[in-house]
């Protein structure tokens, strides 16, 4: 069972990349985009971005979807959509190790402002990967990061959780814990555990909220440590209550 979710997801995933690099055929930056030569690159690399379906090399490519001074941002984005796509599932890309900036580029560009077409198949992709980080063993990231790269693109939190929360698998059970080991420290100082361009408040607080409503169960199934399961336990308690706990790590903060 577990091996035919990991395949489905697979199957999606590559069907979603190949629905972008189908919607996303054609797109080119406006014909009057410019960027600074000094701070982003040449006219040579800018005048690439303006031709259809030329691939650009990895450094072109993370300095594209870096910069966050285009005129039409949107345009650029959907010009490069397909390679970057396809680099955030790549760990030997250089754009590989920056989801967080890559769902902050995502949102610049408006995604689900653009064509009916072109928003579902980011929608899509984005439901692909985070679909398959959860249920994929060995998945080229972990799932926590993944789901950053969701929620800084579609700027909410509650529906990839739901998606979590639904998903009865061994996979998506480890990766739960993994966050909890990996998310503790910030929460536990009422923090969301990376940085957002969102609400955070709302973010730590609907986090915090899932996670003690729905993890613990789930954990204690998967046999996490007992130590783990007192650490998700403090998330949900606050003041006093929480550091005057035997259980309060020896967290400096």
């Amino acid at each position: 069972m577990t091996d035919l979710h990991a395949r489905r997801a697979k199957l999606r995933l590559n069907a979603a990349l190949e629905g972008l690099a189908l919607v996303f055929r054609g797109a080119t930056a406006h014909p009057e985009e410019s960027n600074c030569e000094c701070h982003w690159g040449s006219a040579e690399e800018l005048a690439l971005l303006k031709v259809p379906g030329v691939r650009l090399d990895p450094d072109l490519l993370r300095r594209t979807w870096w910069a966050p001074d285009w005129t039409d941002h949107g345009a650029v984005l959907r010009r490069i959509l397909p390679q970057l796509a396809c680099a955030v599932v790549d760990s030997r890309s250089e754009s590989f190790g920056y989801r967080d900036e890559i769902g902050v580029s995502l949102a610049r560009g408006r995604w689900q402002e653009w064509p009916r077409e072109q928003a579902a198949a980011v929608r899509e992709f984005l439901h692909a990967i985070w679909v398959h980080s959860l249920v994929t063993p060995d998945a080229v990231a972990p799932t926590h990061q993944t789901l950053v790269l969701c929620v800084e693109a579609s700027g909410v939190l509650s529906p990839w959780l739901d998606v979590w929360e639904a998903l009865e698998h061994p996979m998506a059970d480890q990766n739960l814990a993994e966050a909890v080991d990996s998310w503790d420290y910030d929460l536990l100082a009422d923090k969301l555990p990376w940085r957002t361009r969102h609400d955070r408040d709302a973010m730590v607080a609907v986090l915090t909220s899932w996670l003690t409503r729905h993890a613990p169960a789930r954990l204690r199934a998967h046999n996490a440590p007992e130590d783990l399961l007192h650490r998700l336990r403090l998330i949900g308690l606050t003041g006093p209550a929480r550091w005057e706990d035997p259980h309060w790590p020896d967290y400096i903060y």
